[in-house]
């Protein structure tokens, strides 16, 4: 009885506890919830219980992908969520409660790049990844130009049909280490990198 009594003060006592102890869970990144499935991606489509409509896929030009027993469907514009519900919806006709998954394992497209124009080393297009920030580009594409204005640089980030102009001090940023000036790169983004005014 003693032992009882003991076992369900103490897991009285922990239902106390467990409240106060919770750490606050952070809210999911929205870059990667929210990634646009855009032309030139490949996508592995996971078909639980049938890996026989299991596949790997690429993105055609116009938009639409195939697989096993569902043809032409659109996947630009999508989130691999939304495109997973969809094939879903569409294996539902031939076999009985599918569960899809779908995973971007080679995000090719100019909607998962980052582009730097401008007076720049080498401009160019660059691979989005999470985590990248201006620093990060900036070295990749070979530093800046030898008649840049580093300190009038801009990011021009679209946000639906609006796009935002983000002022970049990348001259500080490189010089002194001004690290307020590092900011994260996001998807679609461009890096403009002006020229000096003689």
């Amino acid at each position: 009885m003693n032992l009882f009594f003991l076992l369900g003060a103490e897991s009285g006592r922990a239902q106390q506890l467990v409240p106060h102890a919770a750490p606050a869970i952070p809210p999911a990144d929205s870059q990667l919830n929210n990634y646009i499935i855009g032309p030139g991606d490949v996508l592995q489509v996971f078909v639980w219980q049938n890996p026989e409509l299991s596949t790997s896929i690429p993105v055609r030009p116009d938009g639409k992908i195939s697989t096993p027993l569902v043809e032409d469907i659109v996947a630009v514009g999508k989130t691999p969520s939304q495109l997973a519900r969809d094939v879903e919806r569409k294996l539902g006709e031939y076999i009985r409660s599918p569960q899809v998954n779908i995973i971007v394992s080679q995000p090719n497209s100019v909607f998962s790049q980052v582009k730097v124009i401008g007076e720049v080393g080498r401009p160019q297009g660059l691979p989005y990844r999470e985590g990248l920030t201006v620093l990060d580009v900036v070295l990749a594409v070979g530093g800046l130009g030898q008649f840049s204005a580093g300190n009038r640089a801009r990011i021009i980030r679209s946000e639906g049909p609006n796009q935002k102009e983000i002022p970049v001090r990348l001259a500080d940023l490189l010089n002194k280490g001004d690290m307020r000036q590092n900011v994260t790169m996001q998807a679609g983004d461009v890096l403009v990198v002006p020229q000096t005014r003689f």
